[in-house]
């Protein structure tokens, strides 16, 4: 009786000891090593996709604030030229760069050769500098997005093939094994979904994050170029007048 006691005892501790992980760190570790590329792969990209949003939403909320103090500036009704001089070394955002590709384009264009004498010329230069100011300024805003929308159209996809991939190894098992029960096949598809949710974590930040940034960075490109009209418009205004 006391040895098949310490009998059953024995088979309790193996089958404790053949028990699966099925924690996070369990599940990656006990996966095929193609299996955890994947799995380092997509978190990788997650991670480096989470500093992309939180850096975009930093900026576009830094460049919003100052664009409403530089608006404030602008529409005061002090001198042009006085807030050229104040802003001309260091226009460190969007709208004050603008506003300085412009402002120099006038300046040098008009000083010792009279207004008199560029008429349209000179407003198509200030039109052309400004557009391409807005380009340059929004390709820098956008950096960097179209990794956001290549992880969000791909990470399911390469998560995925991490699936089919682990549930490829599970039947294998099941066929080496000769055994089909729930143990022997429930770790490797464990391990193989495992997967797939570290695509779905990766793709769905980086598709929400993508569409509101865009969004936000497309309202703003929107009030560069209104910006950018009013502000020919006022040079307009004062080229007619020095013609008359």
């Amino acid at each position: 009786m006391a040895e098949e006691a310490a009998g059953n005892a024995v088979d309790i501790i193996d089958l404790g000891s053949d028990i699966p992980d099925f924690s996070l760190w369990g599940m990656f570790a006990q996966a095929d090593w193609i299996v955890q590329l994947v799995m380092l792969v997509l978190l990788g990209s997650s991670l480096w996709c989470w500093a992309i949003i939180f850096d975009k939403s930093k900026r576009i909320r830094r460049i919003l604030s100052q664009a409403d103090k530089f608006d404030a500036e602008f529409w005061s009704g002090n001198s042009l030229e006085d807030l050229y001089e104040r802003v001309k070394k260091n226009p460190d955002h969007p709208m004050a760069a603008l506003f300085v590709a412009a402002m120099r384009e006038w300046q040098r264009s008009v000083t010792g050769r009279g207004a008199g004498k560029l008429g349209m010329g000179l407003q198509d230069r200030i039109y052309r500098v400004m557009r391409v100011t807005v380009s340059r300024e929004m390709e820098r805003l956008e950096s960097y997005l179209s990794f956001l929308a290549t992880v969000g159209s791909t990470a399911p996809f390469v998560g995925l093939f991490g699936t089919v991939w682990g549930i490829m190894n599970a039947f294998e098992q099941i066929a080496l094994t000769h055994n089909s029960s729930l143990a022997v096949v429930a770790p490797g598809i464990a391990e193989a979904l495992f997967a797939t949710a570290m695509g779905l974590v990766a793709a769905v930040p980086a598709v929400v994050a993508y569409n509101k940034i865009s969004n936000e960075l497309g309202r703003y490109a929107n009030r560069l170029e209104g910006f950018a009209d009013e502000f020919g418009t006022i040079l307009s205004r004062q080229l007619d007048e020095e013609h008359h």
